[in-house]
């Protein structure tokens, strides 16, 4: 059984990396986390471990190495497909099981990217069995794609833990992604000028005020 959350978002470059970051600092003195991405594509421009590592100042054991690391910036399913690879999503699986410490996953763009030519990667949250936290933007459009990606994960039957906001708050796209998506926003996370660990460090404390988090980090 895996137990921990897997981070996904509306889109790329959302916000992922930072709202992982934010999670392992908010409970990792509860609750024995490793952060963990899977499938990395354009190793040679981004290294989210790196970030997450940096952000988090992470010890060696609080994070897990092993995954696909694909060198150009495309989709997990082209990049692959350019290197001459596929990508199969039980050995990712199977890596999973072996962490005795809750995980804390992060996905590469949405939920409905392409990681093979039948996987998106939704299938690899269901094959992980766990619950997803949506991090979305909060401008404008915000909604559309918010309550799309809520709606594709509970036909797939997916678990939401929650969506994390970023950008400058916005009280009505925050009432009707609530209203609408029947979900809780968990936090809404400003844009960090600079983005230090300090910064988010002080945020994360607010993150998840009721705890709703904790519970399913701690089931065993």
């Amino acid at each position: 059984m895996v137990r921990g959350l897997f981070v996904t978002g509306t889109d790329t470059s959302v916000g992922k990396t930072v709202v992982s970051a934010a999670l392992l600092l908010r409970y990792r003195g509860q609750v024995p986390l490793r952060y963990w991405k899977p499938i990395q594509t354009g190793t040679e421009q981004d290294d989210d471990t790196a970030e997450v590592v940096r952000l988090a100042a992470c010890q060696p054991d609080d994070v897990m190495e092993t995954g696909v690391g694909l060198r150009r910036p495309l989709s997990p399913h082209l990049a692959a497909r350019l290197s001459g690879v596929t990508i199969e999503t039980q050995p990712l699986i199977d890596i999973a099981k072996q962490s005795a410490h809750a995980l804390i996953v992060e996905g590469a763009g949405g939920a409905l990217v392409p990681i093979n030519d039948t996987d998106l990667m939704a299938d690899l949250m269901l094959g992980l069995g766990l619950p997803a936290v949506v991090v979305a933007r909060s401008s404008l459009g915000t909604i559309n794609h918010t309550l799309l990606t809520l709606e594709a994960l509970r036909r797939r039957s997916i678990g939401i833990a929650g969506v994390v906001m970023v950008g400058v708050p916005d009280a009505h796209n925050r009432e009707a992604i609530e209203r609408y998506g029947c979900v809780v926003v968990l936090g809404e996370m400003p844009f960090f000028e600079p983005l230090t660990p300090d910064a988010l460090g002080v945020w994360a404390g607010g993150l998840d005020r009721e705890g709703r988090l904790h519970e399913i980090l701690g089931r065993h």
